[in-house]
């Protein structure tokens, strides 16, 4: 069975779009890894901000709330 003009063009551009594809994927997974850890960024520099009163009706002492914000902000 012979291949149609078609069919030979058609498989490099099917290869591209599936790279284009995983590529998206990737970058979306990544985007939003990075915003969880600003996110945990500027949660814990709230919780550096807030008064001892404050941290009590969290439930937190402030020895707690240093170990918490001295953490890396992207590694922890």
């Amino acid at each position: 069975m012979a291949l149609e003009l078609s069919e030979i063009f058609e498989t490099p551009r099917d290869i591209v779009r599936s790279r284009i594809r995983w590529m998206a994927r990737w970058s979306r997974r990544l985007l939003m890894t990075v915003e969880h850890h600003l996110e945990k960024r500027r949660s814990r520099r709230t919780l550096s901000e807030l008064t001892d009163d404050e941290l009590c009706d969290v439930g937190l002492t402030r020895a707690q709330a240093r170990a918490e914000t001295s953490k890396s902000w992207f590694w922890s």
